[in-house]
């Protein structure tokens, strides 16, 4: 056996193949290519010189020796990352104010954890959540009035920065026996005969309109709102209209059968969420860390998103 075997990038590369359980999807949400990620873990089991996981299951089966490797990786991981951010208060990042505003009212759903799981790092931080429902919250983040946007439509503003979350796709919801219940997807004029369901924001901040209807020049038969998407979906379920959601809110309502969820066009409707904040403060150490902390939490605990491409 060779000596200077396991490297943190290997237990990096097992835990989100254990997670993930796609070689596929663990790739790219390390920003490798297939390719380079199997090469990285035949490498790994030639330096050890056994086999880690079986390549013919899906998920993959680890061996005795890939499990043995994935406790050191819960057991290592944690204690880099709590290192690296401990630097960093050290080196002067520890304190500040993050006050978020979310554009998306579906973003209460990963968020708030998001922001339970970073106040144990960053206590000292002045963590503040609020909707921007009622406002502009882009120009008030410019103002300095808040610190950090979550939104899924970038406006380019001097001084303001986006990084990307993730990916998704927003589909149309609609009850288990609506007409429309059995089509693959639908086209924009499937709605002109519809009541369309949406969250009570101006029509230029949904994509249903900006990105579906508008472009072809088509109205549904008439609007309504609801504050909550448990509301929204409560309403398509006794058949008052259909909505469009993001595929991640609409996961609970798939699984229990109360929906059913229609891709919107063929090729689908997908969208990015985004990280809007200022410039200056983009290299801070306690914002550096949020972003990274919201991207991890979303991928634990939605359906359906995907990494945004570098």
């Amino acid at each position: 056996m060779s000596e200077a075997m396991i490297e943190l990038r290997h237990l990096r590369t097992l835990a989100m193949l254990r997670e993930t359980g796609s070689l596929v999807e663990a790739a790219e949400r390390l920003f490798l290519t297939q390719s380079a990620l199997s090469h990285q873990l035949k490498d790994l089991e030639e330096r050890l010189e056994c086999s880690l996981y079986e390549r013919k299951t899906r998920p993959p089966r680890f061996t005795s020796a890939g499990r043995r490797l994935l406790e050191l990786a819960d057991e290592v991981l944690p204690m880099v990352r709590s290192a690296e951010r401990d630097v960093a208060r050290l080196a002067g990042g520890e304190a500040g104010r993050l006050h978020i505003c979310i554009e998306c009212h579906s973003c209460f759903q990963w968020l708030v954890p998001c922001m339970d799981h970073y106040r144990e790092s960053w206590a000292d931080v002045e963590l503040d959540l609020t909707g921007g429902f009622s406002f502009e919250p882009l120009p008030a983040l410019g103002r300095g009035e808040i610190d950090l946007v979550v939104t899924s439509d970038p406006v380019d503003l001097p001084g303001i920065i986006y990084r990307p979350l993730f990916r998704y796709e927003a589909m149309l919801a609609v009850a288990k026996h609506h007409p429309l219940a059995g089509a693959r997807y639908v086209e924009p004029e499937s709605l002109a005969t519809e009541v369309l369901i949406t969250y009570p924001v101006d029509r230029n901040r949904l994509d249903v309109f900006t990105r579906f209807l508008d472009p072809a020049d088509v109205e549904p038969a008439s609007i309504r709102t609801a504050e909550l998407t448990p509301m929204m979906a409560q309403l398509v379920a006794s058949g008052r209209g259909v909505a469009c959601l993001p595929n991640w809110a609409l996961t609970e309502y798939l699984q229990n059968e109360t929906l059913v969820a229609l891709k919107m066009a063929k090729t689908g409707l997908w969208g990015t969420l985004y990280a809007a904040i200022r410039e200056d403060q983009a290299e801070q150490p306690f914002m550096r860390d949020f972003v990274s902390t919201a991207i991890e939490t979303s991928f634990a605990t939605l359906s359906g998103v995907r990494v945004v491409p570098e």
